[in-house]
């Protein structure tokens, strides 16, 4: 366990910290709640980015932009809508700044704002508002849009990636002319954030809707993907919501349709954050620091060279040069990025900006393992004058800390494709793993509270959902339903909470 990072049997939320820390991924801001994402933080994100836009734009989307501030009144036209995110409003009154006449060293709000602004906490309104401007004729659909921004939710309690009152997400929005199309878009959605997570994050989720006292405030239905994170607590990583024609209503967004009537139309949206940062920390990382899945990694090798006096450092120096251009090709090893310290940067891919780095630094050889161990980097190759009369480098994972003599015929680009491809194979089905022993089935409410005192986890069980039993076993076991599976055995049960017959099973979980 490294020594700064608290064990996760511990303290789990504060290895957890410690693991951002120790990978400087991202700080706390002067600003409470809202965090500053550094850049082995952001290139986390870019490469999410980087992903879902590529599928965004296969499945027919395109990117815009709207503004961050909405005028309040916008909010309070859909009501469920405002009663969800009243209290999380960021409200923007005046415009201005000047000296106070009293105390000319201080600043004060100077010109009240006709109406006042709200930072937007998600775009559905500001958007219904313009769709409503852009739509005339069914001609006009569907309008399929994302996007990439901040918002700010009023969050009291925050913890880094996971909750802040600033973050970074895509939120798409859509319009249809029909509902069938809308319910097409809405699942469409749910399955590219599922692929996703496993093919990018090696996460497996969970599908499934959410309950009527779960769902997005203004939509007709609310679907999920869950995660469960290694402390047993569950995380929804993304959501995509069926809106019916509530903010089309709310908004007047109608079309001429093709009988020639007035209608109106079916929107959606749908949305992941910089949470999946977290929940990628959360779900892979162990007591030594962050374990990157190789596919968003920024840096997918390094290598270490290991030398005692000027003449070991020569031959060892060029032994890597020949590992580098036999891993880059012989034209990117001539090119060394720029970077900041004392270390030499090559492109492995130059569509994802993932690299390969030289450690030159004049640190000790076990510094510069413990520091890229604690950044995640899925390999490392260390080589020492005893490598360079083997003709090999030893190869390091850090998934499993295993490692081997390659020679140097050995390397290619292809065999760190294919070890990278390996390491991500393990951890997803690591992942499942997991994900499998930590859901059990429990027959009546005492048995599902004793598994979610003993094991955490998901617990899977007959329930007919209800607002009102679901805020009395919220209040009792902290845990909620995560979601309504979509693969139900079907046939009836017992509720396990009223005891009344149901044909309805759902997961429940502690959750963040």
């Amino acid at each position: 366990m490294a020594k700064n990072i608290k064990a996760r049997s511990v303290d789990y939320a504060q290895w957890y910290l410690d693991v951002i820390k120790a990978a400087q991924l991202a700080d706390y801001s002067p600003v409470r709640g809202c965090m500053v994402i550094r850049p082995e933080g952001y290139a986390i994100w870019e490469a999410i980015q980087r992903d879902l836009d590529r599928r965004f734009k296969e499945t027919g989307h395109v990117n815009a932009y709207f503004p961050l501030l909405i005028p309040q009144s916008f909010l309070t036209k859909e009501a469920e809508h405002v009663e969800g995110f009243a209290m999380e409003c960021a409200v923007v009154t005046h415009s201005k700044l000047e000296k106070d006449p009293n105390n000319p060293a201080v600043l004060r709000p100077a010109s009240p704002l006709e109406e006042p602004l709200i930072i937007r906490p998600t775009s559905e309104t500001m958007i219904g508002h313009m769709y409503a401007q852009w739509v005339q004729s069914y001609r006009d659909l569907p309008i399929l849009i994302n996007q990439w921004a901040n918002v700010m939710r009023w969050e009291m309690r925050t913890r880094l990636f996971l909750r802040t009152s600033e973050f970074l997400w895509q939120e798409g929005h859509t319009a249809h002319e029909t509902a069938d199309e809308a319910q097409a878009e809405t699942m469409q959605m749910l399955d590219v954030y599922a692929d996703f997570a496993e093919q990018a994050l090696a996460i497996p989720v969970i599908k499934g809707r959410k309950t009527d006292a779960e769902k997005f405030p203004g939509a007709d239905t609310t679907y999920c993907i869950e995660a469960l994170m290694q402390d047993g607590k569950a995380l929804q990583a993304g959501t995509s919501h069926n809106l019916g024609q509530n903010f089309s209503k709310a908004f007047e967004i109608k079309y001429l349709g093709r009988d020639n009537t007035q209608q109106f139309a079916h929107t959606t949206s749908w949305g992941v954050s910089t949470r999946l940062i977290g929940a990628m920390i959360m779900a892979h990382s162990d007591d030594d620091g962050l374990v990157l899945p190789p596919r968003v990694a920024s840096v997918v090798l390094v290598i270490i060279p290991v030398f005692k006096s000027e003449e070991e450092r020569a031959t060892v120096m060029a032994f890597i040069d020949k590992i580098v251009a036999a891993l880059v090709g012989e034209k990117e090893a001539s090119a060394t990025l720029r970077t900041s310290g004392d270390m030499q940067s090559y492109f492995f891919d130059k569509i994802t900006h993932q690299r390969v780095i030289v450690d030159t630094r004049d640190v000790r050889p076990g510094d510069k393992q413990y520091h890229w161990e604690q950044r995640g980097v899925p390999f490392r190759i260390e080589v020492g004058p005893r490598d360079v009369a083997g003709g090999v480098g030893l190869v390091k994972r850090r998934l499993d800390r295993s490692k081997e003599n390659v020679q140097l015929d050995q390397f290619s680009p292809d065999w760190l494709r294919g070890k990278l491809e390996d390491v991500h194979t393990q951890m997803l089905e690591k992942a499942r793993l997991f994900l499998s022993d930590s859901t059990r089935t429990a027959e009546t409410y005492d048995q599902m509270k004793e598994i979610l005192e003993k094991h955490g986890g998901f617990v899977r069980c007959w329930f007919e959902p209800n607002r009102d039993s679901e805020a009395k076993i919220k209040t009792e076991t902290k845990a909620t339903v995560r979601c309504i599976p979509f693969d139900q055995p079907g046939g009836e049960g017992k509720c396990i909470f009223t005891g009344q017959p149901t044909r309805t099973q759902v997961l429940f979980a502690e959750s963040y």
